[in-house]
């Protein structure tokens, strides 16, 4: 959110792996005082991001049946790799 707040010239593009996945599920209930991944995956697809989730790791979780937050789409290793490609930086957490 930062990023895209304090460099608008820069295309952010997030792709959930792993257990990252579970992120793009909505409804998502947080203690107070905690961030809430939803809202901030929200903020940053309606700020014009891409945010795309693995199917291949969805299905190995048992949630490729599941709704996914509006502007998440489900995606496979080979658009990651494409993407890995194309950006001229890649961080991962």
């Amino acid at each position: 959110m930062t990023l895209q707040k304090e460099h608008q010239e820069v295309e952010v593009k997030i792709f959930l792996l792993a257990d990252a996945v579970f992120c793009g599920l909505p409804n998502q209930k947080t203690p107070d005082g905690f961030y809430n991944i939803e809202r901030m995956l929200k903020s940053v697809i309606n700020k014009g991001s891409e945010v795309k989730s693995c199917g291949g790791c969805s299905k190995a979780r048992s949630i490729d049946s599941l709704e996914f937050i509006k502007g998440v789409q489900s995606s496979n290793m080979k658009e990651f790799a494409q993407w890995t490609v194309e950006c001229d930086k890649v961080l991962t957490f």
